[in-house]
């Protein structure tokens, strides 16, 4: 269980984000005002302190519930029929005024409008009333504002009649006084639910928003808003329909920046496909998926900071299927990332999943296609899952200040220049993980351990970067390694591991089959090489500890001892010392300087 204390709100310019033992206090930084304008600087967030189950329920019982008005709530027996005509309408009931291009709705009821309307259809009913649209083939057009706008009412509910065609669009522009901002506006918990379809063109502003709850559990929508497209200010929670999203702002968002319960977008059913200009989720506070489909791509400017997902909290996935294209990150957390089940794929022009404080991937397929560095935050843990990270630069990097790597200077040889251990830490526990770097494979600020699970590097082929490479010690005691790459920044695991380990330098190509046999001739492990390296490194509990070992590529073998450094590289995570002949044995001893005897 998941729990948060609220706190006295901060101005925005202090927000950051502070580890403290297993707990995380987090103050969003991305909150917006409910007019979905630019921030200013005395925009205040409120801050959390949420523990470290990033399970999807979790999170879920951690926020307020959504408000949703479901079908079997209200039925259609009762509507009160409007028709909608050219620049008036007509009604057949009581509670409906029209004054001219405006139809305005001032009782609670069920209301079925059909038609065209060159004006706006307007909610002021009683506080606590329930109000239900259903939209029947309707085209409703204001050029001086929100085609539909709630501005009085509990809970307002816009159905979509079955096989109906419906159309809204709003005003060009909007001024800064405007409350109603958006082609469909309200300022009560709205609900699209229904099987029909509807069009929405936000052009002056936002596509559908809600300054309360905003919830999609039916219909076939299409919104090409200017800025964005879906906007729940307190949530925005998706249970069905099929969703086509274009947005010059964020496509689907939550910005309440007030309490840490709300701010969140829920996705558990559903088809979406969305573009936007900035980013193609974003929430304050959490985003939460748990089944659907979903779509992204996030086609802002490089430097526009375009992210495909992005939580002010918490980013956790437990089922669905997600597809995202980003030009910056494409998952992001300013605080934790949690992915626990489904599908998602990712390409991204920055980091494929970047969190400033945790990230765990405990299950599922992630398949991280592109990027510059692949998963990225302070503490990394994989316990599950099938993972697969493609980046330019570093494949895991563990770094509690993005941008800062542990790599040494080409002046020291690679040998890392004496960095210091900073605390962050990647952790491998259990699943599949296969890494193919530009940069160092598995980098870490602090320290890496294994204990388990299926973990493959194909590292970097140039020198001055490792396949691994670590600040604070490289510990394996379980699970099955393979790293290979670059002689230049060779890193292996430390001495005394409770698993035993074997490392040589032995080049390859692309395509060349790699084979490590026992003293008997007895094939240990085999695989083919997805890229050139000079350097590899092996761990599994079919190593022991006194035993010798032969490895060969492309019919070229050479002869290793267990527990010996490759010559020129380092041991023990940088903090070993050099040997004569430039090499770095683990924990500071010498190495053989040979890097195995060649036959």
């Amino acid at each position: 269980m998941r729990r948060r204390l609220i706190l006295p709100a901060v101005p925005l310019a202090l927000a950051g984000l502070v580890l403290a033992g297993c707990a995380v206090t987090g103050v969003s930084t991305t909150g917006t005002d409910s007019t979905s304008s630019s921030s200013s600087d005395s925009s205040t967030v409120a801050a959390a302190e949420i523990d470290s189950d990033l399970d999807p329920t979790a999170v879920l019982e951690a926020n307020e519930d959504a408000t949703v008005v479901n079908d079997d709530e209200w039925s259609d027996a009762d509507a009160i029929d409007i028709a909608l005509e050219g620049s008036t309408a007509t009604a057949s009931g009581d509670g409906v005024s029209v004054d001219g291009s405006t139809v305005t709705i001032t009782a609670a009821g069920v209301y079925r409008l059909s038609g065209d309307l060159t004006g706006s259809v307007v909610v002021a009913a009683p506080d606590d009333a329930q109000v239900v649209l259903i939209l029947d083939g309707v085209d409703i057009a204001n050029a001086d504002g929100a085609a539909i706008a709630v501005t009085t009412a509990d809970d307002v509910a816009i159905s979509l009649a079955d096989g109906s065609v419906n159309s809204v669009s709003d005003a060009s522009s909007y001024d800064d006084a405007s409350v109603a901002n958006a082609a469909i506006y309200a300022d009560a918990d709205l609900t699209v639910s229904g099987t029909g379809s509807l069009t929405v063109s936000g052009n002056g502003n936002d596509g559908i928003a809600s300054t309360d709850d905003l919830a999609i559990i039916g219909g076939t929508i299409t919104v090409d808003a200017v800025d964005d497209a879906l906007r729940g200010k307190d949530a925005l929670v998706i249970s069905g329909g099929t969703l086509d999203l274009t947005a010059g702002g964020d496509a689907l968002k939550s910005d309440d920046d007030e309490d840490a319960t709300r701010g969140y977008v829920w996705i558990s059913a559903g088809d979406i496909t969305a573009t936007s200009g900035d980013d193609g989720i974003a929430a304050t506070t959490d985003v939460v998926l748990t089944g659907g489909t979903v779509s992204i791509s996030a086609e802002g400017a490089a430097d526009a900071g375009s992210k495909g997902i992005s939580a002010g909290i918490v980013l956790a996935i437990g089922d669905g299927t997600v597809d995202v294209t980003a030009t910056d990150d494409g998952l992001h957390s300013d605080g934790s990332i949690g992915l626990f089940g489904g599908t998602v794929t990712v390409a991204a022009g920055d980091d494929g999943a970047h969190a400033e404080s945790a990230l765990e991937i405990g299950g599922g397929t992630v398949t991280i296609s592109e990027s510059n560095e692949g998963l990225e935050a302070t503490d990394i843990a994989i316990s599950g899952g099938d993972v697969s990270v493609t980046a330019s630069d570093d494949g895991l990097n563990g770094s509690g200040d993005s941008g800062t790597e542990s790599t040494g200077s080409s002046d020291q040889g690679g040998m890392g220049g004496g960095m210091s251990d900073t605390g962050e830490t990647i952790t491998i526990s259990g699943g599949t993980l296969t890494v193919n770097a530009g940069g160092d494979g598995i980098d870490s600020n602090g320290s890496v351990t294994i204990t388990g699970g299926d973990t493959v590097v194909w590292g970097p082929t140039m020198s001055g970067n490792g396949a691994l490479d670590s600040n604070g010690g490289f510990d394996i005691s379980g699970g099955t390694l393979l790293a290979v790459g670059s002689s230049g920044m060779a890193e292996s695991p430390d001495s005394g591991t409770a698993q035993a380990w074997i490392a040589a330098t032995v080049s390859g190509s692309a395509g060349d089959e790699i084979e490590i046999t026992d003293a008997d001739g007895t094939v240990v492990f085999s695989t083919t090489a997805e890229k050139e390296f000079q350097t590899a490194v092996f761990s599994s509990s079919d190593i022991d500890a006194d035993g010798t070992y032969t490895v060969t590529v492309a019919g070229e073998s050479v002869a290793v001892t267990a527990g010996e450094a490759i010559a020129g590289g380092m041991g023990g995570g940088m903090g070993g010392g050099a040997g004569g002949d430039g090499a770095t044995a683990p924990d500071g001893g010498t190495g053989p300087g040979d890097g195995g005897e060649r036959s």
